[in-house]
């Protein structure tokens, strides 16, 4: 038996409940894994709230670390006793132990420990497929990363100083933007003294606009951050934390500089095995050489889950959250 949350009706954090369920054995191509820690994203308070809608009663948390118990048949890129962590679906990582599908979860170097293990997977992953694979960028580009204080923001702005990219940052505080200067943001706007910080990324960069906008935040950045791009910039929207952005015209794309709009998802790019062992061991790089520092910020015991999701809504957070199992 094992220690999981789970919902069985979307709603507020207190939709979360502890139950204790069977974890069995695993079958050709799962493996059973104990986890040390869990991490929190934005996609569970989405599953959680019904802003993605689930089949219920359903398991929480898509990020963990932890210790591999069981093999099932086909699985050769783990064995029992192999430190193990992963971002995947089905969610069900929040919980003592649990088996899965295999082919997300990577092999977690010695170097670098469980807490930011799953700290780090569904927000270093996600770094990895916006800088790397929807726009491949190079030194001397210009980036706006909403955000760039929380768990994919700090990774990101630590990412763009190691390869010579200028991260152009927004946060909703004065210590919020300090933290993403210190970690690699080469400029920091605080939104709540300078909302209109299209004009500020303009005067930034000498008018051009950014080469690329990294949006997380969704409804009430959307607009301006098409502001901020150069002619035939690309706009990446890969979240919506103020809420779903409205129907877009899309003649707004072309009348702003022939625009370029796309929403992504992470587990698109990790569902193929190889590809998502790969990005990991990208990832993986780039913390062992000491270029990433994981953030971990919050750490709340598993039973108190729904003060970390309370937590995490009402953005008092920064770096990553993770429980502690």
């Amino acid at each position: 038996m094992a220690k999981t949350v789970i919902i069985e009706a979307q709603g507020g954090p207190d939709a979360l409940k502890i139950v204790d369920r069977d974890v069995g054995e695993p079958g050709p191509g799962q493996v059973r894994i104990r986890h040390h820690a869990a991490g929190l994203n934005y996609i569970d308070v989405y599953q959680r709230s019904g802003v993605y809608p689930m089949t219920l009663p359903s398991a929480m948390g898509m990020e963990a670390a932890g210790v591999i118990e069981a093999v099932g048949d086909g699985v050769t890129h783990l064995a029992v006793g192999d430190r193990a962590a992963y971002a995947s679906q089905p969610p069900g990582a929040y919980c003592e132990a649990r088996v899965m599908p295999a082919a997300q979860v990577c092999p977690l170097p010695d170097a670098i420990s469980f807490d930011e293990g799953a700290a780090m997977m569904l927000k270093g992953l996600t770094v990895v497929f916006l800088f790397r694979r929807t726009v491949p960028l190079k030194a001397g580009d210009t980036v706006l990363f909403h955000a760039a204080a929380g768990g994919v923001g700090l990774i990101a702005c630590q990412w763009a100083r190691s390869e010579g990219i200028t991260l152009i940052g927004t946060a909703g505080s004065d210590e919020k933007c300090a933290q993403a200067l210190a970690h690699g943001a080469t400029h920091c706007i605080n939104y709540r003294t300078t909302p209109d910080f299209a004009t500020e990324v303009r005067r930034l960069t000498g008018g051009r606009g950014v080469d690329v906008v990294m949006d997380s935040v969704g409804k009430d950045t959307f607009e301006g951050s098409l502001n901020c791009l150069r002619p035939v910039g690309m706009m990446i929207t890969f979240g919506n934390s103020s809420g779903t952005v409205p129907p877009v015209e899309i003649g707004k794309l072309a009348a702003k500089g022939s625009l370029q709009l796309t929403r992504p998802t992470l587990f698109t790019h990790i569902a193929d095995h190889a590809t998502c062992q790969d990005m990991a061991r990208q990832l993986f790089a780039k913390v062992t050489s000491g270029a990433i520092k994981i953030v971990i910020d919050q750490r709340f015991p598993i039973d108190q889950v729904a003060d970390a999701h309370r937590a995490l809504e009402a953005r008092a957070t920064t770096g990553s959250t993770i429980l502690t199992i």
